[in-house]
């Protein structure tokens, strides 16, 4: 399937990310209810640019499409962008990359920095309804009068100043007069609340910092949990979807949405944020891997970015799928790693061109094979696709096979090349093993066989069958290429719960190959272009390839350990 036209397939065929979602239902008793109407449903998908996309972000974001698309509503990209100092242009621009290679297209596009001012006016009006104040406590002391989770919180010795106080403290906060870290806007609601978040949260802090959108022209800025449902207000969002740690801020955003007086008032749903197996999804452990670099940037084929997950060969149909698949819960779980390969393998087992590529190359010389002479095979580009066609494969007498399909002293039950056995060549002919030839220090740096030349094909006329089937690649007209296989970043399943990610990273995650031969077919491959090498897996050809340069990240490999798991249960 072609990945620009993911959109028009999504809605063309009524996906959804759970056909029972009870995101559904609870969206459907908001209709019948009266509460929205059910031409009016607006949801949208607020990433924070301090960061790349990971698959987590996909999950969130097919939910909050495929929602609006079910009740013909509107999908909204927005920035949350209030921490000047984490974000920037190069994660914003990414953003909408990722979403767009993803198949999605947004109705509106918005930013949480085009209302800073309304926002400022919204924190003036608390203040003049007594339900906000400029607080002098530090960061620590805050924490200190919070309380504890069995204990109320202590009351702030400025919670009681003047309205007029608080005004003239926050004008003169935003004008610049007081340094970081000595003043906040805070929210008067419940020191006693069982809530902490209700304990009189900050909405609004000094940083005096350049904002990409913004520049400097303010420097105290809102706080997410202040900011975000104002912008949803403001939106008329019917629905604002997030994941389950925001349950116990919901309290807090309404009592936001119910207390600022603008725009709409919009009721937020919450659902099981994605874990996956051997993967961390928090952006600051995310960025200590980049920063640290623990792998080559937020493209890695080993992160779990959709860059990454691009870059190494993974599909927008086969993460749609993964999303689909584990569906929408209210409750948080630990999805396997495996899933997700189960869903790219299928997606490129039906759309990937089979080619023949040798990794680790061992010569082979058929000596009774004419050695002027080449042929050249019409071989089926993807057996599961016949209406792909052909394409033309060279044979000639000096060949390339995989180091691992000859042994000179083999076990029982090993079926590829040894002295005196025969095996077929893939789509080729029978070739049997004379003998190898070893270098001064023992290893063998080449095999003699000889051919069947009735064999052609794959089969004979006496119709003896062998057991053994090796690809290979004519050494006359092999390409070298570069192939890199990854494997799981991380040496336990739940990373996310060890605080040090340094001790746990997989020393093995990546390794190069550097003397890869492949088919001609190969030469004038395009980056991002996919293919099945027979018998090693699926490969992606990497954005660093250049003419004369080609590199390829392993996306999987063949052996599907999900799927047989799943079929023992």
């Amino acid at each position: 399937m072609s990945e620009v036209r993911i959109c028009d397939e999504i809605e063309n065929t009524g996906s959804s990310v759970s056909s029972s979602s009870f995101i559904y239902d609870l969206i459907d008793d908001d209709i019948n209810s009266g509460r929205v109407s059910k031409d009016a449903i607006i949801t949208r998908f607020p990433p924070e640019p301090n960061g790349y996309l990971h698959i987590g972000h996909a999950k969130a974001l097919l939910i909050d499409y495929l929602t609006a698309k079910k009740y013909n509503g509107r999908f909204n990209l927005r920035y949350d962008d209030t921490n000047p100092v984490k974000e920037n242009i190069e994660y914003a621009e990414n953003i909408q990359k990722d979403i767009r290679w993803m198949g999605i297209e947004w109705d509106g596009l918005y930013y949480a920095s085009d209302y800073f001012d309304i926002m400022y006016e919204c924190a003036v009006r608390l203040i003049k309804k007594g339900l906000a104040y400029v607080c002098d406590l530090s960061p620590d002391e805050i924490r200190e009068y919070r309380g504890t989770l069995t204990e109320p919180g202590k009351e702030s010795p400025y919670r009681n100043r003047s309205v007029e106080e608080n005004l003239d403290l926050l004008e003169r906060m935003k004008a610049g007069e007081f340094p970081e870290g000595s003043r906040v806007l805070r929210a008067k609601i419940d020191m006693a609340s069982p809530n902490m978040n209700m304990r009189d949260p900050v909405i609004y802090r000094i940083m005096k910092a350049e904002h990409w959108r913004a520049g400097g022209k303010w420097c105290i800025y809102p706080m997410y949990d202040f900011a975000h449902p104002i912008e949803d207000a403001i939106e008329n969002i019917t629905h604002s979807l997030c994941s389950l740690e925001y349950e116990d801020h919901r309290p807090l955003y309404d009592w936001v949405v119910n207390n600022v007086d603008i725009g709409s008032k919009p009721r937020q749903i919450e659902f099981a944020r994605l874990n996956l197996t051997y993967t961390v999804m928090s952006k600051r452990k995310l960025l200590q891997l980049v920063n640290e670099g623990y792998v080559a940037g937020w493209d890695d084929p080993r992160m779990p970015t959709l860059s990454g997950l691009r870059r190494r060969g993974f599909t927008p149909a086969s993460i749609r799928d993964f999303c689909e698949r584990i569906g929408v819960a209210k409750t948080n779980s630990m999805v396997d790693y495996g899933l997700l390969e189960h869903c790219v393998r299928e997606d490129l087992n039906t759309s990937a061109p089979r080619v023949m590529a040798v990794l680790d190359p061992l010569k082979v010389i058929i000596d009774n094979y004419p050695d002027d002479q080449v042929e050249w095979f019409d071989v089926e580009i993807n057996p599961e696709k016949p209406e792909m066609g052909t394409r033309k494969v060279p044979f000639c007498r000096e060949l390339y096979i995989e180091q691992d399909d000859f042994m000179e002293d083999p076990p029982k039950k090993y079926f590829r090349l040894y002295p005196g056995n025969e095996v077929r060549l893939k789509n080729a002919y029978y070739i049997t093993c004379s003998h190898a030839v070893k270098d001064a220090e023992g290893n063998i740096i080449e095999l003699h066989c000889t051919y069947d030349p009735e064999s052609r094909g794959g089969s004979t006329p006496d119709g003896r069958r062998v057991k053994g089937t090796l690809h290979w690649v004519s050494a006359r007209h092999a390409i070298d290429a570069e192939v890199r296989l990854y494997d799981h970043l991380f040496t336990v399943p739940d990373p996310g719960e060890v605080e040090d990610i340094s001790t746990i990273i997989n020393p093995n995650s990546l390794t190069v190959l550097k003397n890869c031969k492949l088919e001609p077919t190969l030469s004038d491959t395009k980056p991002g272009s996919k293919f099945q090498f027979l018998r090693m897996g699926y490969f992606c050809t990497d954005p660093d390839s250049a003419p004369g340069k080609l590199i390829f990240n392993r996306t999987v490999g063949l052996k599907d350990s999900w799927s047989k798991e799943m079929n023992k249960r």
